[in-house]
């Protein structure tokens, strides 16, 4: 069955770096866009970075540009969230998603269909 596994969460400093990592099985990883998810404590579902199955493009949101950078491993089967100069207000639950499609949609739950369990980034001096 279709599977997402995230890792590489962890605490940091301001100004620190993470790497997250989502291993895809279960289906044709190639074909799919991917997307970056988070959900601050009390918060909603925040819409982080999203890339094309081919990786040919990409989005971030306006507060992670110049800082964050998606990337894909097709070969893999890995989705990358490279996060530089962390922030506290980066502190989340990082998820990744599969895209119905070979794009990716912003803010649109129902055209993802498949979802990891999330890994934590908590950023504090």
């Amino acid at each position: 069955q279709v599977q997402l596994v995230e890792s590489g969460g962890g605490s940091a400093q301001p100004g620190g770096s993470l790497t997250l990592s989502c291993v895809a099985s279960g289906f044709t990883f190639s074909n799919h866009g991917m997307t970056w998810v988070r959900q601050a404590p009390g918060k909603g579902l925040e819409w982080v970075s999203g890339i094309y199955s081919d990786g040919s493009d990409t989005y971030y949101r306006d507060s992670v540009k110049g800082r964050f950078t998606i990337s894909r491993d097709n070969a893999k089967n890995t989705l990358y969230l490279q996060m530089n100069n962390l922030q506290p207000e980066d502190t989340a639950l990082y998820y990744c998603g599969k895209h119905r499609s070979d794009y990716y949609s912003i803010g649109v739950e129902k055209d993802y269909d498949a979802w990891g369990q999330g890994t934590l980034v908590a950023v504090a001096a």
